[in-house]
């Protein structure tokens, strides 16, 4: 029988979970402690409405109500799209209480501008043509409600990353594979899993590794000595589960498993272990496919049939491109004189300027942009854009960070040469040096580029190699799981980032 490694560290892990909550339950039960919460706030705004003189029956009453239900949904969407169910930030509760804090701002903020908008009569006639001046808003139960679910949502939210994140409520996980992509793995578990998992230990056949600490990046020496270790080979998994209470076990090999490993994993079933291959968990915890790291599982990172491939889902995305980017050229029209106006006076030259880009099916089309840049900023060739880049104009900074200088990218959406949501265009020149680097980089030209994208709100703008892989591993995932609300999400998610200034 293979040699089982134990140290005191793993002896003190091997306590069973009380109760080892996955990723799914964790994420709905962090939505119905929202939702909870957000229903009282609205029952408590509207008592504490009517107790300071609103009328608790009749169209007044009604009307409080269908206003607090909308802005509960609203705060719900709001709060999805600031990553509320990421629980990473759900197990930061600086960053959950900074999240929350933008959460109730853009919601109040939407509803003053509504607010605003139907006081006035003229306006509110020609948004709301009802009565003698439009639809009434109320003022009173809304700014209650704000108030009372931030304060419980703070409240809620510090309870369950105090509570949850112990380790009774985690997953013990024993990985099988402690090569780079078992250290891959770890590193996501530890910065992304929100206490989900606690790597007990790996599993190798590598006899130079038995014994040996597992980490990533560069450790210090106390952390080494804290970093799981291999506890043995194939042989030892029985024994490894029942003795550290293992619940899962995650599969971080690039090649398929062989025969010899198969009965071993047969018998981690027969004992109730879940098995996740790594590439399925990373992309659960990230919201990235490790390309690099798929080894013969190809089909992980290159989705044969994924939703653009059917009829439905592209003919509602070009209905939803054409009525965005309808919408946007109004406002951007109305904005244009004055935007114009600030750039050329910081800098004198074009307002306008395109660039070469690659585009779905690997087509080139020219993708229009404000000149953000000083004229003639690449005489030299394309170059990779650097932080604080010094060709970036004062007022191109600007535009840059509110994103604002894509917005002439709206009629290449009108023309079909882009999608409101999408991965990033790349210039060609680029394309052809990083599809030599990197696998898999083509099958971003599956579908359509955006203007918005899962790589941009989750990584922001690339400016290296290192960069265009970590985008790509975004953009692969995307693919794969393209949908209306993922679209959504993105979208607020960029408007938030717009109204922040956090882009370049």
């Amino acid at each position: 029988m293979a040699k089982v490694l134990v140290n005191a560290h793993t002896r003190r892990q091997s306590r069973a979970a009380v109760l080892p909550l996955g990723l799914r339950e964790r994420r709905m039960l962090l939505f119905v402690g929202d939702a909870a919460v957000l229903l009282a706030a609205m029952a408590c705004a509207w008592a504490l409405w009517a107790a300071v003189g609103g009328a608790a029956r009749g169209s007044a009453a009604s009307l409080q109500r269908w206003w607090l239900g909308g802005l509960g949904a609203g705060w719900l969407i709001l709060w999805a799209a600031s990553g509320g169910y990421d629980l990473k930030v759900a197990s930061r509760q600086r960053l959950t209480n900074q999240k929350l804090l933008i959460t109730a701002a853009v919601l109040g903020g939407s509803y003053l501008a509504g607010f605003f908008l139907l006081a006035v009569p003229s306006v509110a006639l020609a948004v709301w043509p009802v009565g003698h001046g439009g639809l009434p808003l109320p003022r009173l139960a809304p700014s209650f409600f704000i108030v009372l679910a931030l304060a419980g949502e703070l409240a809620w939210r510090s309870g369950y990353a105090r509570l949850f994140g112990a380790e009774r409520f985690a997953r013990r996980a024993l990985v099988v594979g402690a090569g780079r992509a078992g250290q891959m793995v770890l590193e996501a578990l530890q910065e992304h899993g929100g206490g989900t998992y606690h790597v007990v230990g790996f599993v190798d056949d590598d006899p130079a590794k038995q014994g040996q600490a597992v980490a990533y990046g560069c450790q210090s020496a106390g952390a080494l000595q804290l970093a799981p270790r291999v506890l043995g080979d194939r042989h030892a998994l029985r024994d490894l589960i029942a003795q550290h209470g293992v619940t899962t076990l995650v599969l971080a090999i690039t090649h398929e498993v062989d025969g010899n490993l198969l009965p071993a994993l047969l018998d981690c079933l027969e004992l109730g272990v879940e098995i996740v291959p790594m590439a399925v968990l990373y992309e659960q915890l990230t919201g990235r496919v490790p390309a690099e790291h798929i080894g013969e599982s190809w089909y992980v990172a290159m989705p044969i049939e994924h939703p653009g491939t059917g009829v439905v889902w592209p003919a509602v995305k070009r209905l939803m491109d054409v009525v965005l980017a309808g919408v946007g050229l109004v406002l951007f029209g109305v904005a244009l004189p004055f935007i114009a106006l600030a750039i050329y006076v910081d800098s004198p030259g074009p307002i306008f300027y395109t660039q070469q880009r690659v585009g779905k099916g690997g087509r080139l089309f020219r993708a229009y942009k404000l000149r953000s840049m000083v004229p003639n900023a690449e005489n030299g060739g394309a170059v990779w854009a650097q932080k604080n880049d010094p060709r970036v104009t004062r007022v191109g900074r600007i535009l840059r960070k509110a994103h604002i200088d894509e917005f002439p990218q709206f009629l290449n959406i009108l023309k079909g040469e882009m999608s409101a949501v999408g991965p990033r265009p790349e210039r060609p020149e680029f394309v052809e040096e990083l599809a030599q680097e990197i696998p898999f980089y083509r099958v971003r030209h599956a579908v359509k580029p955006g203007m918005a994208g899962w790589g941009l709100v989750k990584q922001g703008y690339g400016a290296s190699k290192e960069d265009a892989l970590l985008k790509l591993q975004y953009d692969l995932y995307y693919i794969k799981h393209q949908s209306l609300w993922l679209d959504v999400i993105i979208l607020l998610r960029t408007v938030v980032d717009t109204l922040t200034l956090r882009g370049r």
